[in-house]
């Protein structure tokens, strides 16, 4: 599960007079009219010290992908421009061959979920100037790393596409829709493993590593499409609910040049995942990180490439469960970087080629946020960290040995190094805090020192003191309990602490999330300011169970998920209750996903703390959600009936005393509107009133159109209705 609330930056055009304060609007917000300069699809060469990005005239839908200088900035050149290919209407995304002198350009794509989609793949010779269309509604097309082939997935079959022939072969035949899928993962892995493509190329070119997905057993979802049709649609598609039979997972070797494929026995393992898949720089050895069903323990596997040997190399316990991650980062050696909260933080550790512990790099009681890469040459690792504070980000440098750390990032907020040169000597940093819009920088290496600026936002700083926004102030809630815990308020502009304001608390607060992050606006955000212009205060509080402080804090809602959380909620609000100008009858709540979830659970466990809640796409009981998810941080329903019952709202709703609006897009694929009609159901037969808003063939995002203005509108309306 994953938060839909949060959108891309955005900025805000100022039409009215400078001397009166601009009403910010849903319409503005959710229109487009607020939106950041960034850098699309920004790719760092290997052979050359450049990178590309691709330009976009939203006007014309011309784009043309343009290659620049890391020294210096400047463009070089125009490596391709759609007005000299009419068959490319647009380029979506683009991906180089190993020797930089190709590139495969994805256009009319379809999304499938939320990070699968076909689309149609041109091939394009940088030298020649030639485009050719390739493949048609494929997926993920990888070059093999010799540039001769591709292998890609296409209707849960796997084949490779061979450049020089202009042919393709299919490598499995068995692929059938919601019965057997190779090389591409199935709904549960994209959503919950967050990876798509299921196969990698040996560092020869020679063999191609899958997961094949056997879902014959899993049980199917059925989901009523509505559209315009006299009659609805059905679509059916596999989802393992908590407690339900998941995809049969195998793993298969397939030799290019003799075209057989071996099949990998992995160990004595039953009801297992496979949750990553890479060759190592071994040409001869795949490793592949296997996850037990509760994910609890995870074994690094190397696998012989002839003889499909495997052995375990690292292992990995936790009583709660092991994150996965895509640091696993092999030297040339084969040794390898990895990242780990084996002491109780998240830290980088380098093993050799064997699995033995070498060294940890990094300690201290403070989380590793981001791992970027390893400078060969200087024997140096880039890294992102909360070390200035759990709500801040900044980029550090430290030698492989865990010596000479250098904190390259000077101020205060966050800080990402978006990419690197290919020789490590600059990278490029965007930076951003709750009251300073995103700048991009070149940057040092080295010392971390400015070399120049790429772009900002100062014109939409200027623009939004038409608006006299508040600022996002942060502080520290300590609950009657005793807890300690990040959050941020927002304020009317012309705030009077003599009067006393209601509140409207926000909230996410899904295990290892974080939403009290000092980074500049997003939509959320304005949405949240529009409120404070009408007179209210806003709240959120990062409550135990979130991230960035520690595995502790993080994995104490462990088989007990909205237990912990709604008491902090619920504590909070209490606390700000107590503040001399807040109206404590007058506090509300929202959330979406997880955080409806979580609003739909304090609106009835909280029933004398809040007058109303929202939840937008919530989980009403776990039973319900998926099992990679679920049993991650609760076991299965089988084992732990208690951790699913007794903290989910659909099981009190005879508690509701305040307001509660429901709301739930039908396609929602992800978080199933059988939610939201299950909890509608108890609350009719508990003889509660309430409000809802369905909103047909809409997904977990529930946009598209005029959709989220008519959403955020509704919202709207109801706070100031009932609040």
């Amino acid at each position: 599960m994953t938060r839909i609330f949060k959108v891309t930056t955005l900025f805000l055009l100022v039409g009215a007079s400078v001397f009166a304060q601009k009403k910010v609007t849903v319409d503005e917000i959710y229109t487009g009219a607020f939106r950041t300069k960034g850098m699309d699809e920004l790719s760092s060469m290997k052979k050359t010290n450049q990178y590309t990005v691709l330009n976009l005239d939203r006007n014309s839908r011309r784009s043309q992908i343009d290659l620049y200088d890391f020294a210096t900035l400047k463009k070089v050149a125009t490596v391709l421009d759609t007005k000299d290919h009419k068959e490319l209407q647009s380029i979506d995304s683009y991906s180089f061959d190993a020797s930089e002198k190709k590139i495969l350009i994805a256009t009319n794509s379809n999304p499938i979920y939320r990070h699968s989609f076909t689309a149609d793949f041109y091939l394009f010779d940088i030298a020649s100037k030639q485009l050719s269309k390739v493949l048609e509604a494929a997926q993920e097309p990888t070059f093999s790393p010799d540039g001769t082939k591709i292998a890609y997935g296409k209707e849960n079959n796997l084949f490779i596409y061979d450049i020089a022939s202009k042919t393709s072969k299919q490598i499995t035949s068995d692929g059938k829709k919601n019965a057997v899928i190779n090389g591409i993962t199935d709904w549960v892995y994209e959503e919950e493993f967050a990876f798509v493509r299921a196969f990698d190329w040996s560092a020869d070119s020679k063999k191609v590593a899958f997961i094949r997905f056997d879902e014959t057993d899993v049980p199917e979802f059925t989901m009523t499409v509505f559209h315009k049709e006299l009659y609805p649609k059905e679509e059916k598609f596999k989802y393992p609910k908590a407690g339900e039979k998941n995809a049969i997972v195998s793993l298969h070797l397939y030799d290019v040049a003799s075209a057989a494929t071996k099949n990998v026995n992995l160990g004595n393992y039953s009801d297992f995942y496979i949750a990553r898949l890479k060759w190592t720089n071994d040409a001869n050895i795949l490793s592949a990180q296997v996850l037990n069903r509760h994910q609890s323990n995870l074994d690094l596997i190397f696998v012989d490439g002839n003889s499909g040997a495997a052995k375990v190399v690292l292992n990995e316990k936790d009583k709660a469960y092991v994150d996965v991650t895509d640091n696993l980062t092999f030297l040339k050696d084969n040794s390898f970087i990895w990242t780990s909260e084996n002491d109780g933080f998240n830290h980088i550790y380098v093993y050799d080629k064997s699995g033995k512990l070498k060294n940890q790099v990094t300690k201290g009681k403070w989380e590793v946020t981001a791992y970027y890469g390893f400078d060969e040459k200087n024997k140096t690792i880039f890294y992102q960290s909360v070390e200035n504070g759990s709500i801040n980000r900044d980029v550090y440098s430290i030698g492989l040995d865990g010596k000479n750390k250098k904190r390259l990032s000077s101020q205060t907020g966050t800080n990402n190094a978006t990419t690197f040169s290919p020789n490590f000597d600059f990278y490029i940093n965007s930076f951003s805090s709750a009251t300073e819009p995103t700048v991009f920088t070149l940057r040092e290496s080295k010392s971390g020192k400015e070399v120049q600026k790429i772009a900002d936002n100062v014109a939409l700083t200027d623009k939004l003191k038409a608006y006299e926004l508040p600022t996002k102030e942060f502080f520290v809630l300590k609950t009657g309990k005793g807890q300690e815990l990040n959050a941020w308020m927002i304020k009317p502009k012309n705030f009077d602490a003599s009067k006393k304001y209601p509140v409207f608390m926000y909230q996410y607060s899904g295990p290892g999330s974080q939403e009290v992050g000092n980074h500049w606006l997003s939509a959320n955000d304005y949405w949240f300011m529009m409120l404070s212009q009408q007179g209210y205060i806003t709240v959120c509080v990062d409550g135990r169970g979130t991230g960035f402080k520690g595995a502790a804090f993080k994995k104490v809602t462990q088989n007990n998920l909205g237990k912990f959380e709604v008491e902090d909620q619920i504590d909070a609000a209490k606390v700000i209750g107590s503040y001399p100008y807040v109206d404590k009858t007058r506090i509300g709540i929202f959330g979406w996903s997880y955080g409806g979830f979580m609003s739909s659970n304090c609106i009835l466990k909280g029933a004398d703390t809040f007058k109303m809640a929202i939840a937008v796409a919530p989980v009403t009981n776990w039973r319900f959600y998926d099992s990679v998810y679920t049993e991650r941080y609760l076991t299965t329903p089988q084992e732990n009936a208690s951790g699913y019952d007794e903290n989910s709202p659909i099981n009190f709703v005879s508690n509701l005393k305040g307001k509660f609006l429901l709301i739930h897009g039908t396609a929602d694929d992800n978080v199933h509107v059988q939610n939201s009609m299950q909890m509608i159901e108890a609350l009719v037969q508990a003889n509660k009133q309430f409000d809802m808003a369905i909103y047909p063939d809409k997904n977990h995002g529930i946009y598209g159109g005029k959709t989220r203005i008519q959403l955020f509108n509704k919202m709207t309306d109801y706070i100031l209705q009932n609040l």
